[in-house]
């Protein structure tokens, strides 16, 4: 067992693994009554077979649609009964399934995740009916605009790359699936050496292992074939500019670009993200909405994907001011503007981060998912002294480089919905 002392505000995250390989941290918090534990996959939708885009998204669905010793209402029903709930999501790069639960439920926990990753039946009438579901999923997602253009620019910048297709596939591609599929997939990707488990609460650690161990002792340890690496290489990411009508009021603007990842300015982009759009006082919410009234809704949002980051910017506008809130955007991210903002801004900004990474350990899902995404990203969890060291350590010159580095690798993309007539 290694103590890593990594601490998130509370006990230390310890790190453990079976000798499968499955990987477990947890970090006891013992001024709560519950625990969250959250079992994750290293694959989302990029590992998507060729022509099954949105297939990760489905298998998340499916294990719940009944296992071995549980049809598809006792897995809800378990644990809710006890007051605990059971959640699940998939993102591009790796998909989590998590219950929160009153820690005397946690064998319970352990148990019932075990079971929806070792052993679901995928029932032939119970996987068609979640089809179903699935494509009214996909098109609540046609109308929403706002949530439709981040993977219509996805699927624009990213043409030839996994990256681009989206998380929930087509309805086309969602029908094709078949049980075989679900189940090759999961022989690839649901083995003990491409997941972990992170529990957060008021549960030792020794309790936690003695469940991981009676539950997941048996997971597969071996893939079917070996795992394609992530790579990014800059030509994956293609600049675009392009329009398309949608019955609209408003014209829906997304602003964004792509570039190979370098650590070097993780915490650079971090507190640039915070400038852009850390709250009312942020310079896209002054510039666009405070000073020109050009926007009631504009926002930056900053994906550290294993290879690559994304930066986007969104903005709604009157279809007549598009241009204008388009300059106003560039001229934002210019690196010789971000490298002279006022000093006090800049600790404004480093205190707002601050605060949003103490109090996202106040809630316990978010302390969870953050230990996971740092330890698929860092190969560590990081702990949150050495975060916020991080931000206190960048200067305004440290900001207009990271800024550079953006426009210098890669030119920016536009996607405009306009309204039509």
């Amino acid at each position: 067992m290694q103590d890593n002392q990594h601490f998130l505000s509370a006990g230390p995250v310890v790190e453990e693994q079976l000798g499968n390989g499955l990987r477990v941290f947890s970090n006891h918090v013992p001024h709560v009554h519950s625990i969250t534990i959250g079992i994750w996959i290293n694959a989302g939708s990029r590992e998507d077979p060729a022509g099954m885009a949105g297939l990760a998204h489905f298998l998340e669905h499916a294990v719940f649609k009944g296992t071995l010793s549980r049809d598809y209402v006792t897995i809800a029903q378990c644990i809710e009964q006890v007051g605990g709930y059971i959640d699940a999501y998939t993102t591009k790069e790796n998909t989590c399934i998590y219950i929160r639960c009153l820690k005397e439920h946690s064998e319970l926990a352990f148990s019932l995740l075990a079971d929806l990753v070792c052993n679901p039946l995928f029932p032939e009438a119970e996987i068609e009916k979640e089809k179903e579901v699935v494509i009214d999923e996909i098109h609540s997602i046609s109308d929403t605009p706002e949530e439709l253009i981040f993977d219509q620019f996805d699927n624009l910048a990213f043409p030839r790359h996994p990256l681009g297709p989206a998380i929930l596939g087509t309805k086309k591609s969602v029908e094709s699936f078949t049980t075989e599929a679900l189940r090759c997939f999961m022989r690839q990707h649901y083995v003990a050496q491409n997941m972990l488990i992170t529990a957060v609460g008021n549960v030792s650690h020794e309790e936690i292992m003695l469940h991981v161990e009676q539950s997941f002792s048996e997971l597969n340890n071996s893939r079917k074939t070996p795992s394609t690496p992530r790579t990014f290489r800059q030509g994956d990411y293609r600049a675009f500019t392009a329009h398309r009508k949608k019955p609209l009021y408003q014209a829906q603007i997304l602003y964004g670009l792509a570039v190979p990842r370098n650590d070097a300015f993780f915490y650079s982009l971090l507190l640039l993200n915070t400038i852009l759009s850390g709250g009312m006082s942020s310079m896209l919410n002054l510039e666009l909405r405070e000073k020109n009234a050009l926007a009631y809704n504009t926002y930056s949002s900053l994906t550290f994907f294993d290879d690559a980051t994304l930066l986007n910017i969104y903005a709604g506008t009157d279809q007549e001011n598009t241009n204008q809130a388009l300059l106003i955007i560039k001229n934002i991210l210019g690196a010789d503007n971000l490298s002279r903002i006022p000093r006090e801004e800049l600790l404004a900004a480093k205190n707002k981060l601050r605060g949003n990474f103490v109090m996202e350990m106040e809630k316990m899902t978010q302390r969870m998912s953050k230990a996971a995404r740092d330890i698929f990203y860092f190969g560590k969890a990081v702990r949150l002294e050495e975060k916020i060291r991080g931000i206190e350590t960048v200067t305004r010159e440290d900001l207009g480089c990271a800024a550079a580095y953006l426009q210098q690798h890669a030119d920016a993309s536009t996607l405009i919905y306009e309204p039509s007539p």
